[in-house]
């Protein structure tokens, strides 16, 4: 399995590098785009540097490569994930702006009717961000907000990081052993 993973300057930077943990975990090819303001936020907001989040990846490209590989609906990727997504990037994506190569590697997904998951980060959200969601859901596009889960009691941030990414994978039909599920509530009457 093949998957590109773009990470841009939304808060949530931690959501898109441990989702590059997990798939290395998972054996998983893993082809990473950051934007300029990805690489500003992974160190404001993590533990790690914009080079620690590279070497989790299998192959890194660069925001303005519009030549990548990655940029061709020939290259055979199985998806691709924005986490976390900006509206920027969101709305980019929406009107196929294609500009940089997380836009374009999203734009290909969308012709190639390839999965696209973007962990869109903004609130409160207004009708244009609504509106943008609305017409990439249409057009196939998950559209996948980092909501936090409760049930599966978390001790940690950590915990909740973990449950977004899992949840994240799952969508690609990648299942960990770690993933914390659902099992129903019992005795109700």
């Amino acid at each position: 399995m093949k998957i590109i993973v773009g990470i841009t300057g939304a808060t949530g930077a931690i959501f898109g590098v441990r989702i590059l943990q997990l798939l290395k975990e998972a054996g998983v090819e893993t082809h990473l785009v950051m934007s300029p303001w990805a690489t500003a936020t992974i160190p404001l907001e993590t533990s790690y540097t914009v080079k620690d989040v590279e070497r989790f990846a299998d192959f890194t490209y660069s925001y303005k490569d519009q030549a990548a590989r990655i940029s061709s609906g020939s290259f055979r990727v199985d998806g691709m994930i924005v986490a976390p997504c900006s509206m920027k990037t969101l709305a980019s994506i929406r009107i196929g702006l294609a500009d940089n190569l997380i836009t374009r590697s999203a734009d290909v997904m969308l012709k190639e009717r390839k999965k696209l998951l973007l962990l869109a980060r903004e609130t409160p959200l207004n009708n244009i961000h609504l509106e943008n969601m609305l017409e990439l859901s249409r057009m196939g596009a998950i559209i996948f907000p980092p909501m936090p889960a409760f049930y599966n009691l978390p001790q940690t941030i950590d915990d909740l990081i973990d449950h977004i990414a899992f949840r994240t994978l799952d969508q690609f039909d990648i299942h960990l052993p770690d993933a914390k599920r659902w099992n129903g509530i019992k005795n109700i009457e």
